[in-house]
Order: C-alpha cells, then structure tokens, then sequence
C-alpha cells in the first residue's frame, strides 16, 4: 500500500497520465481557512470530468484519496494527507446552468458565487448557502446548514463519480442526510448537483442576504481564522453555552484560543500549528465532559497525520 513514507516521485510513476495537473508535496494550509496543515502527498486538480473518471480508473486500486473543497470546516494535521488529494477547482466544475425553478452548479463553485447568479438570474432559496463558507461540494458532505435551512432542504439530485471511474446520478435521499452529516460511499465523489431555486427578485435577495450578514457580524468572528462552529449542538442544547458555563472558553493552547465573539469558533491567532487547535478542542470536550457529562462531537473535520 502506498503510504506517507513514499517519495513524491515514487508516488508519481504509478500515476495515470492525465489532462489535469499532479502538483506533489502542496501545502494545505493555503487552503484551509484556519491556514493550517501539511502537505498533500500528491495533489490531483482534475481537467473535467473525463479526466476524473480516467485517473479513478486507471489509479492504483490502493491509492488513499481525499477530496479538499473549500477548506473551511477542516483541520488538516501538521503531518499532512497521504495518497492523492483531489481538488476540482477548474472552470469545469464551477460552471452553472439555470433551469426551471432549479440550478445545476459544479461542485467547485464557491457558496458565496450563489448571491451574483441569483441576483442576475432573479432567483432565491439559496440566500443561506451564500454565507456559509467552502464550496458546494463540501456543503452536500456536512449537509450545511444555517438560517433554519439545510442543504438537504434545496438539493434535487447530483451526478458522482466512484472509485471505478463510473459516472452516476443519484438522487437526494442516497445521500442519507442528517445533522451536519450525509452518510453515503466513501468512494463517490460529487461532482454536480441540481438545486432547487423560487422566483425572486434580485432586491429581495439582497434584502435577505444583508439581513444574514449582519446577523453573523455581530454574533460570529468575521476576518479570523476558523473553521466555523467547531462542535456539534447535542439535542436540545447548545455547544457554545456548554462551552462557556463550564470556563472552557478561556482556554487557550499556543496561538490557537476561543473566539470571544462566539465560543464554539476556535480561532488562529496566527501562530497556532493544527495539533495547537486539536489540542485546544480536545480540552474543551474533556472539560464539557467532566463537568456536565455531555461529549462534544467534533463538527469540524480532522484529516490527515501528525507531524
């Protein structure tokens, strides 16, 4: 099995020739939001979907593969990701196509590109999609959510790609959606998805969109870095009231701390590693554990190996 100890070039020459670009040893940090994280063994930027299917058929049958969004709700660990790590950041995977109450998007495209084709399109229903940081892809994994709204609230269908190379569409429910989570292959990579839409004019829109923006300035860290709400809210409660009623809010760990804007974001000071910011969400489940007896699930995704 290939494995972290391999050598880029030895990686490489079990490689499939594609249209796409292998760029080995990238740093991930420049792509996550809390700038933080190792190096992908081997990153793959697939051309189109063609290129996709090829490399998924023609890859080592053991290669480990992970799919990077838009690195927000992600903790890439110091050591970085082994394998091949696929990003679909071409124009290819970013273009969208309007229909009748429904838009299909590529799974690269940027939540926050939904409010601009809306607003030119005069269509609404994705308004809390658009503040909700990453890309559509990874909002379909977490099934994103905010504003009383989930992904799985607007999502028709999406074609996805498996680990032989076949295209497939499946449908909303294969995804098995729950809170913050979908349960669906390991092996599918989504590649499009079909959203439902309404009629809307372009101001009211924007008249929705201000209204959710200044609601998360005043309530949510902006221009720091974080990955957004780091634990999950057990049933009938809170993360953020758990966190602060047992003083774990005060923790901090190197550069990485609690946001005093909002506790259950853990912010970056700029100098934290991830295992600071690992380290530090640690703490606060064990705490919030001792003294209440509830555990906190991690929201935010943990990949990858120590340094």
């Amino acid at each position: 099995m290939f494995g972290w100890k391999s050598k880029k070039s030895e990686l490489l020459k079990f490689l499939p020739e594609v249209k796409g670009k292998y760029i080995p040893g990238e740093m991930l940090s420049k792509y996550t939001w809390f700038g933080v994280g190792g190096p992908a063994e081997v990153m793959f930027c697939p051309e189109d979907v063609e290129d996709l299917k090829h490399f998924m058929k023609n890859k080592p049958y053991n290669l480990p593969i992970f799919v990077l969004g838009g690195g927000s709700n992600l903790l890439v660990r110091d050591g970085g990701i082994p394998g091949i790590v696929i990003r679909l950041n071409t124009k290819f995977y970013k273009k969208t196509e309007i229909g009748e109450n429904q838009i299909i998007c590529g799974a690269g495209l940027k939540n926050s590109e939904l409010k601009k084709i809306m607003t030119d399109n005069n269509i609404g229903g994705l308004e809390f999609l658009v503040s909700i940081p990453g890309t559509l892809g990874g909002a379909i994994k977490t099934n994103a959510g905010c504003f009383g709204k989930e992904l799985k609230d607007v999502l028709l269908k999406a074609k996805v790609v498996n680990s032989e190379g076949e295209e497939l569409e499946v449908s909303a429910d294969d995804f098995n959606f729950g809170y913050r989570c979908s349960f669906f292959p390991e092996e599918w990579i989504v590649t499009e998805m079909t959203l439902k839409t309404i009629p809307q004019k372009a101001e009211k829109t924007l008249e929705i969109l201000e209204e959710q923006k200044a609601y998360r300035q005043k309530t949510q860290p902006v221009n720091a870095k974080t990955a957004g709400s780091t634990f999950k809210n057990p049933d009938g409660l809170k993360a953020w009231e758990l966190i602060k009623k047992t003083g774990s809010n005060k923790f901090k760990v190197n550069g990485a701390e609690v946001s005093d804007v909002h506790c259950n974001f853990l912010i970056n000071t700029g100098k934290a590693k991830a295992k600071d910011i690992e380290e530090l969400g640690n703490k606060i489940v064990e705490n919030v554990k001792k003294e209440t007896s509830i555990v906190l699930e991690w929201e935010v995704k943990r990949v990858g190996v120590a340094e």
